[in-house]
């Protein structure tokens, strides 16, 4: 099986291979979006290109592997530990990342495909097993993981008990709800609030990263604000996100509760971070370093971006903060729960010398 230099050859290559979008991948991309029909083309193509400018360059994989010297360099044999994945499915290739580590580690994969994610994967593992005959000896899928040395599984809260429960015998990492939230200081130009609408509503508002609460200072005005998320206003098209709309509309109405609309999105005060497809949630703030502190110690948050990280108090700068419109752009080193999976799985690694 492939050494290290030849897996890092094989995941630039695939990167090219996303920019180019070739007939066989638009096609895959098509069938893809009729599997699951909040797999837009637009996204899709979106997540592929992040995948390929983040991740697959082979100076920005270098970079990255270079701070883990002791990862196998060498060939891969039967006694290398098998990691199990669950992907989750709720935005196109949002398990890559997990992929990617297990991969370069040199370690075995058994991946398990989310129902809501099988035509881009397998045409992805088809593709790499033209390209490397040995491929399907490290990677393959599996309905059921068993025999596993080590397992990553991502899901709901309600999942993650099961997987904490499944999984307990043997090492793991279980990664359950988060979301994201954004910061405004009341002085944001249209530009930094569109961008701030990218974080929001990318691929429908549907990953850990889209941000689904905002905090505000009092005396908040919303003129600019709402407008920016005009820029999305095609989304009440798509008929899963306006039946998504309609309901969570006919609630505050009958419910009698304070929201704003552009006839797309929804803006609502909460206490919760968690919102609903198409409505964005809103709080007031008084003290801005106090209140970072305190997200940037909450675990069911992923990411908060704010107009400035420069603004942001010395001790507080950590990657997972980020400017208005970068939420959806993670670095390799951009764990999805604050935990080296990388370093992980070379502790697992160790344990089996």
């Amino acid at each position: 099986m492939a050494v290290l230099e030849e897996r890092i050859a094989l995941m630039v290559r695939l990167g090219k291979y996303f920019s180019d979008k070739p007939p066989a991948w638009q096609e895959a991309v098509t069938e893809a979006e009729r599997q699951n029909g909040w797999f837009t083309p637009d996204f899709t193509q979106m997540a592929a290109q992040v995948i390929s400018s983040f991740y697959l360059q082979e100076d920005r994989l270098r970079n990255w592997l270079n701070q883990y010297p002791d990862i196998t360099t060498h060939d891969i044999t039967a006694t290398r530990p098998q990691v199990g994945i669950v992907m989750a499915g709720n935005i196109p290739l949002v398990g890559f990342h997990d992929f990617l580590c297990v991969y370069l580690s040199g370690m075995r994969v058994k991946l398990k495909l989310s129902s809501k994610d099988t035509v881009l994967w397998e045409h992805i593992l088809k593709v790499l097993q033209e390209w490397d005959s040995n491929f399907p000896h490290q990677v393959n899928i599996g309905d059921m993981l068993k025999n596993c040395d080590a397992y990553i599984a991502t899901g709901s809260n309600n999942s993650a008990r099961y997987f904490e429960q499944y999984f307990q015998k043997y090492p793991h990492i279980i990664r359950k709800n988060r979301s994201s939230v954004a910061i405004l200081d009341g002085n944001e130009s249209a530009e930094e609030l569109e961008a701030l609408a990218d974080d929001v509503c990318t691929y429908f508002g549907l990953g850990c990263r889209n941000v689904t609460k905002i905090w505000l200072p009092e005396s908040y005005s919303f003129e600019t604000l709402l407008p920016a998320f005009d820029k999305y206003k095609q989304h009440i098209h798509h008929n899963k996100y306006k039946n998504n709309y309609d309901y969570q509309l006919a609630l505050f109405l009958l419910n009698k509760m304070e929201y704003m609309t552009n006839g797309s999105i929804l803006l609502a005060p909460s206490e919760s971070i968690y919102a609903p497809i198409s409505v964005l949630h809103y709080g007031f703030y008084t003290d801005k370093t106090q209140l970072l502190q305190q997200l940037a110690t909450d675990d069911n948050i992923q990411c908060i971006t704010v107009k400035d990280t420069k603004t942001i108090m010395p001790g507080d700068e950590s990657s997972h903060i980020k400017t208005f419109g970068q939420s959806q752009y993670p670095q390799l080193d951009d764990y999805a729960d604050g935990v080296d999976t990388l370093q992980f799985l070379l502790q697992l690694n160790s344990s089996r010398q």
